[in-house]
């Protein structure tokens, strides 16, 4: 069984403003993303286990509270890692996170500059990685792009946390999607710092760029750092297999590269929780 370490908690309620009303814009009026405890739990019935993220983003409205995905991983402590969030912007926020990490039992730490309207270099959010250093927390990156359209695309490259990752070089990070659409660029940062990683959540539904990704990662040397994840309730876990055990068969008949057998499993059975020092 797989470990996905990129999975959502939220109600309706969680989610406002320009997120909802963009999310229905390009999903269509019946978009739903809700994935309630319960539906949480049943969706990750097949799976070793699973991180849970909070959100802090209220520049867009997206809003799931770390003591709502506390609650919801300490009833399944062997299975269930919960992230934090935390907004940088917020006065004190790495006090905020040292709370969240001591108070509420969270393991990690969620940032999403195109949701939370900061810059990976600004150094306001500087007190918030050393924090999650000297924790010891690993930290989730939504660095890449977003449908929001009051979401700043510009300071969405994966290129930005390789200054953070200079500062910080015992900072434990993951580059979610893998950076989309810059994987090459998030490649290429994760393969210069070694405590650096990359997930495969979400690209599942884009097969293209997901056969494209993972031949750039081979390339460069860096299949062993690559995570298995969803981004459930967008995807699901069987999805998500079905895409990566299926991605070959985009270039059957052609002289172009296969995804080697070896990497794929590598992918699907990775021990995620000991590798980002969860347990």
């Amino acid at each position: 069984m797989v470990f996905d370490c990129h999975t959502h908690l939220m109600e309706s309620r969680h989610l406002t403003g320009s997120f909802l009303s963009d999310a229905l814009r390009v999903w269509g009026q019946d978009y739903n993303m809700t994935s309630t405890p319960e539906q949480h739990l049943e969706a990750m019935k097949d799976t070793t286990g699973a991180i849970v993220l909070a959100v802090d983003a209220p520049y867009i409205g997206f809003n799931v509270p770390n003591e709502y995905v506390a609650e919801y991983v300490a009833r399944h402590r062997t299975r269930m890692f919960g992230f934090a969030s935390v907004d940088p912007n917020r006065a004190g926020a790495d006090r905020l996170l040292e709370s969240a990490v001591r108070e509420l039992g969270l393991v990690g730490l969620k940032l999403a500059p195109i949701y939370q309207n900061f810059h990976p270099t600004d150094k306001l959010a500087f007190p918030v990685y050393a924090k999650a250093q000297e924790l010891g927390l690993p930290v989730m990156w939504h660095q890449g792009t977003s449908y929001p359209a009051q979401g700043p695309l510009d300071i969405s490259r994966p290129v930005f946390l390789d200054p953070v990752a200079r500062a910080f070089p015992d900072l434990l990070m993951i580059i979610a999607h893998m950076g989309h659409p810059w994987m090459g660029e998030a490649t290429a940062t994760v393969r210069k710092h070694p405590h650096l990683f990359a997930d495969i959540s979400a690209l599942g539904k884009r097969p293209w760029q997901m056969y494209n990704a993972l031949i750039e990662a081979v390339e460069y040397g860096i299949e062993d750092k690559l995570l298995f994840g969803t981004d459930y309730p967008n995807f699901t876990v069987q999805e998500t297999i079905d895409a990566l055990t299926g991605i070959n068969r985009l270039v059957e008949g052609t002289n172009l590269p296969r995804v080697p057998d070896r990497v794929i499993d590598k992918i699907l059975h990775k021990n995620v929780p000991e590798v980002l020092g969860l347990v």
